[in-house]
């Protein structure tokens, strides 16, 4: 429990709190987010004060922006398996707490996603590792400054996925419940690292073909955005087996769909929408279905202008829009827009025959479609 806060009794208010953090889920769990870190930030200035510009960058990353959809679909499976109506379960400001710690998940992932790839910025600001770069050669310190951001960079992607621990542990869940709730993030942080390590060595390789790319989708992304949140959701809640299936189906084929969306946006979408340049994911050489599908097409011709960008930092403008005339031409976009669709659809099917909380249901549905159709 938190230190200072006097948590409401099981069963009492609990309407009124669930449409309280209903009202602005998002900004509940960046609430949760903020007292956490200011409190860790507390211990960290007296245990070391220059590890405090480390924390408030981790920070700057947990709290600075995002869709909160991991934990807020973890939030709707909990309410889905009627987790409000249980007296005996944990209260709305536990399991606020409890799915906030998918924050620091995703800010571990983001961290070190963003020194893999060598990226500069992440939401329009530089990312941890070019921070930290930067910082190197304004205090005229020794050695490499890439180096230095990089190791730095690791340091606090470790800190966050420890955080994110700590934080689900001193939820408050009761023994049983977090015996439930920590099977779902042990598995979840595995298939999280697991995906990262085929999506790397895939890169390395170069074999990367559209079976291959779905695989590292589904457990590097799908996984811990939407199956194992939806599953933790359950397991708050003590849903049984069959909930739990059908909420790991509809995550996976969403989750997929949601890397797929991702995947066109790194190449065509908006830089000023996005908040990183144009055709990114081309200068760092991701190994996307879109890639790979145009790498299997029989006209070689038509696909070179996407081999010649891939992994090209001097990729320029120009270079950029051949590649994705390209890729239109050789109808591999409309293929993976169909691959989203076909993917939504089948993971809203999931939905209709599990005994689910109508509201719930609703706000899963239009989750699934800000997931699959959104613009950033």
């Amino acid at each position: 429990m938190t230190a200072g806060r006097t948590l409401p009794a099981r069963g009492v208010g609990r309407p009124e709190r669930l449409e309280e953090v209903e009202s602005d889920l998002p900004a509940a769990v960046t609430e949760e987010l903020g007292r956490f870190l200011a409190a860790r930030r507390e211990t960290c200035a007296d245990l070391a004060p220059e590890f405090v510009d480390a924390v408030d960058d981790l920070s700057a990353m947990a709290l600075g922006g995002g869709k909160r959809l991991r934990p807020t679909f973890a939030w709707w499976g909990w309410r889905g398996a009627s987790g409000a109506d249980r007296e005996d379960g944990p209260s709305p400001d536990v399991v606020l707490r409890t799915v906030s710690a998918l924050e620091l998940v995703q800010a571990c992932a983001l961290v070190h996603d963003d020194l893999i790839d060598d990226s500069d910025l992440r939401r329009g600001i530089p990312t941890v590792h070019a921070r930290w770069s930067a910082r190197h050669a304004e205090r005229d310190w020794i050695g490499s400054s890439e180096r230095l951001g990089g190791a730095i960079a690791v340091l606090v992607g470790d800190l966050a996925l420890a955080w994110s621990d700590d934080m689900l542990r001193g939820a408050g869940l009761d023994a049983p419940t977090l015996s439930r709730a920590a099977a779902v993030w042990d598995a979840m942080r595995t298939e999280m690292l697991a995906g990262q390590f085929l999506d790397v060595v895939g890169h390395a390789t170069d074999l990367a073909t559209p079976e291959g790319v779905l695989r590292i989708s589904r457990y590097k992304t799908a996984a811990y955005t939407i199956e194992r949140p939806l599953h933790l959701g359950a397991a708050l809640a003590g849903a049984d087996d069959d909930l739990v299936a059908a909420y790991r189906r509809f995550g996976t084929d969403l989750g997929i769909a949601f890397q797929l969306r991702d995947d066109l946006l790194g190449v065509f979408g908006d830089p000023a929408v996005t908040g990183k340049p144009a055709g990114d994911d081309l200068r760092e050489g991701k190994r996307t279905l879109l890639v790979a599908l145009a790498r299997r097409h029989p006209d070689r011709d038509a696909a070179a202008p996407v081999e010649h960008a891939l992994g090209r930092d001097d990729l320029g403008p120009a270079d950029v829009d051949a590649a994705r005339t390209a890729l239109r031409r050789l109808g591999v976009v409309d293929e993976v827009e169909e691959r989203i669709d076909t993917l939504t659809t089948s993971a809203l099917a999931a939905l209709t025959t599990a005994k689910i909380d109508p509201a719930a249901r609703d706000r899963l549905t239009t989750l699934a479609a800000a997931a699959t159709r959104r613009t950033f």
